[in-house]
């Protein structure tokens, strides 16, 4: 699943708002970001009760520090990378265990009740494939991905360096380009093409 991106002058007033104390601007843009925090998350951890805990302290911490969002990106780039910094947070305290043990049980039933069943095939295909990823891999690729985020902005959301993404998500693709045959009952790998 793949988000719009949102008009970032739109969200901009709202966070001003929140700024100034306006509870009903930050509803709003809770459950603007919601469901795609969640869609994020759901590569770090398949826990939904975390999942609604780390979305739940990243909005506390946006009502509190919104007046101090300078504008150096995107007000999305700046909300995920809170929910990112709160995700990491939250599975240090309740233990490791979440960051790479994703099985084909724990993919989310994310399907939509009237998608095709091709669609469906294909997102649980992709699915299993980006279980087999390492968390850092996946989470690069659900920002670049699905959501729709630059490089820059992924840098900034997980405070990693660009070049250290770029390698991961060269390294995701690849293991991917692997998996993906095998899991569709293909088994001949494919190279990845080197320049």
């Amino acid at each position: 699943m793949s988000f719009t991106p949102r008009p970032d002058e739109v969200d901009q007033q709202l966070l001003r708002a929140v700024a100034g104390g306006d509870r009903a601007a930050l509803a709003t843009l809770y459950r603007a970001y919601h469901p795609r925090l969640c869609q994020f998350l759901t590569r770090l951890t398949r826990r939904t009760d975390l999942m609604d805990e780390i979305v739940n302290d990243s909005f506390w911490i946006v009502w509190q520090k919104a007046g101090g969002f300078r504008g150096d990106s995107r007000v999305s780039t700046w909300i995920i990378g809170i929910a990112y910094r709160c995700g990491l947070k939250a599975l240090r305290r309740d233990g490791p265990d979440d960051l790479d043990s994703l099985d084909d049980d724990d993919l989310p039933a994310t399907a939509a009740a009237d998608e095709p069943a091709e669609q469906r095939e294909l997102r649980d295909w992709l699915d299993k494939g980006l279980s087999k990823l390492s968390w850092e891999q996946r989470v690069i690729v659900e920002l670049v991905y699905a959501g729709g985020h630059s490089l820059e902005e992924a840098a900034a959301i997980t405070q990693a360096p660009v070049g250290t993404l770029k390698s991961r998500l060269f390294q995701a693709r690849l293991k991917l380009r692997n998996l993906l045959p095998a899991l569709a009952g293909d088994a001949a790998p494919l190279k990845e093409n080197l320049p």
